[in-house]
């Protein structure tokens, strides 16, 4: 047996360094600092600095701006799996009152319930939260909407300033204690708040033609504070990224934090290669499904992705207002790793134990006239291949009932169902009405519609 150390190799240290370091120059940040996990740990991270000697470390504060809707995202999907409300409900059904009444918290949560990207006013990211003491002020009172809600994707702060508004009326105080006790307490995110502490970085913009510099202001943005405040490290994001990799038994259960990774809208009409779940930003970058956020505010950029398939996730952080692509050096941090260390695939072991019927259950299975084959997994699992070009695959989940829901592609969510003949013997399964028999259109009485009686001929 082989084991394999969490550390990188030193070719994989030396790529990523480079990378970073190629991103902090050519980007004119004055500093950049970043990670990599790896099945859930930090094996790597690296900084420069435009200060001799003066790296930032894995615990330096910067500001993570729009990383933080993924935090307010977790918070209201707590309240739907405690059952305080529902993702098809309407906004005013909790929140009366503002413009998004009639658009559902599923809407909010993915940015398609047609709400203007920007509150009025002075810019809210560099100006102080007092400007805007209601959450009437976060939109524009006479033209809040863009897009009718449901139609398309369109990305949209206000909308998160609403959400941790709900947050604040279902839990009965300040969305930012909230978060502190139900999320970041649990996962260790001390390091993790809505305003800075020592050590943190200082926001800056970098002029266009000359290298100089132009301190950014620290604000408080109050109400819009959901859509993008937060202060974190990478350490800390560290913990959040493997949190968004498979949950945590004390905030949100695996299964929930897959159900905000999958695509809740459609991707933007120029855009193929990126879309939005529940509070994640999902992208497609050099072959594989990232997801994960960007984020910026006046002084800062940032970025965290993952990818569920390489057990991989990078962490980008720099203080500049623009300049650095640092949400895109994340996705090369994490798809150099995976070119350089490919994920070491676990070693076959048969079932700990399996059930005789559900063994002989496996095998050929016909939909009409297109064969497919039928496999046992782990915890009396199905999972259904397609043999040859027509049908659909899918994998099935083990019900109390026994049945299985499908958890992907078309028949996520579908029943399946083995349904018996009068003498107990298994006739056909039934998949949300499709059914599959074990001879092409047989036996006849199982088929929908009935099969000619003629049978098979040649003409």
């Amino acid at each position: 047996m082989t084991e394999l150390s969490d550390e990188l190799l030193p070719t994989t240290r030396r790529a990523l360094l480079h990378r970073l370091a190629v991103a902090q120059s050519e980007g004119r940040a004055p500093s950049m600092v970043a990670g990599v996990l790896r099945d859930g740990r930090l094996v790597w991270s690296g900084a420069r600095s435009m200060i001799d000697g003066h790296a930032p470390t894995t615990d330096v504060q910067y500001r993570i701006g729009s990383i933080t809707k993924t935090f307010v995202a977790v918070l209201v999907l707590r309240l739907r799996d405690e059952g305080l409300l529902d993702l098809a409900d309407p906004l005013g059904r909790h929140l009366p009152g503002t413009p998004a009444d009639g658009a559902t918290v599923a809407q909010l949560l993915s940015h398609s319930a047609g709400l203007a990207s920007e509150s009025p006013g002075p810019w809210w990211e560099r100006t102080d939260g007092a400007l805007r003491p209601e959450l009437a002020d976060v939109l524009e009172a006479e033209r809040p909407l863009r897009h009718p809600a449901g139609r398309v994707h369109h990305y949209s702060n206000p909308t998160y300033a609403l959400l941790g508004a709900l947050v604040e009326r279902l839990r009965g105080e300040p969305w930012g204690e909230v978060l502190r006790r139900e999320v970041l307490e649990p996962l260790g995110m001390d390091r993790t708040g809505l305003l800075p502490e020592h050590p943190h970085a200082g926001g800056f913009a970098v002029h266009p033609w000359a290298d100089v510099l132009l301190p950014e202001p620290l604000t408080d943005t109050g109400r819009m504070a959901p859509a993008g405040q937060l202060w974190s490290t990478v350490a800390d994001l560290a913990k959040w990224a493997a949190f968004l990799a498979s949950g945590h038994e004390k905030v949100l259960s695996a299964d929930t934090v897959a159900e905000m990774r999958r695509p809740a809208v459609a991707p933007e009409p120029d855009d193929w290669n990126e879309t939005y779940g529940l509070g994640l930003q999902l992208i497609q970058h050099d072959g594989r499904i990232l997801h994960g956020h960007s984020g910026s505010m006046p002084g800062f950029t940032a970025g965290l992705w993952v990818s569920e398939t390489d057990g991989l996730a990078a962490i980008a952080f720099a203080n500049a207002t623009s300049g650095t692509r640092t949400a895109a050096v994340a996705a090369e941090l994490l798809a150099l790793t995976a070119q350089h260390e490919p994920r070491i695939p676990e070693p076959w072991r048969p079932l700990a134990e399996f059930d005789e019927q559900l063994l002989a259950l496996t095998g050929l299975w016909y939909w009409g006239a297109a064969p497919h084959s039928l496999r046992l997994t782990a915890d009396r699992g199905l999972e259904l291949s397609v043999i040859g070009r027509a049908g659909r695959a899918g994998r099935f989940r083990a019900e109390a009932d026994g049945t299985w829901t499908g958890l992907n592609d078309y028949y996520a969510g579908e029943t399946l169902r083995v349904v018996r003949a009068a003498d107990g013997s298994v006739s056909h399964l039934d998949i949300g009405s499709f059914v599959f028999t074990r001879e092409p259109y047989g036996p006849a009485e199982a088929v929908p519609g009935g099969v000619d009686p003629q049978g098979w001929r040649v003409y």
